[in-house]
């Protein structure tokens, strides 16, 4: 399939030097390199399910302090510069 892509010209400069030097073409060296770090991906250690902390705290928000406004908030942590 055709696609276009948008590379660094420094990157694209690099990767058709390599291409020439391995007498490859570029598409080659760019599907080998996806193939390589999807198989990273893939063959990556199981991601484990990370829990989490919840505050489970009471109170709630400071009297007159609007919830909706960043400079409000800011101002109430003491931090509005």
């Amino acid at each position: 399939m055709k696609t276009t892509l948008n590379l660094n010209d420094r990157l694209l400069a690099d990767a058709k030097a390599l291409a020439a030097q391995q007498r490859t073409s570029l598409t080659r060296l760019i599907e080998e390199g996806l193939q390589l770090r999807l198989r990273t991906e893939t063959d990556s250690a199981p991601r484990r399910r990370v829990r989490l902390p919840v505050f489970k705290g009471r109170g709630g928000l400071v009297e007159g302090v609007n919830p909706l406004s960043n400079k409000a908030l800011l101002e109430a942590l003491g931090d509005d510069t």
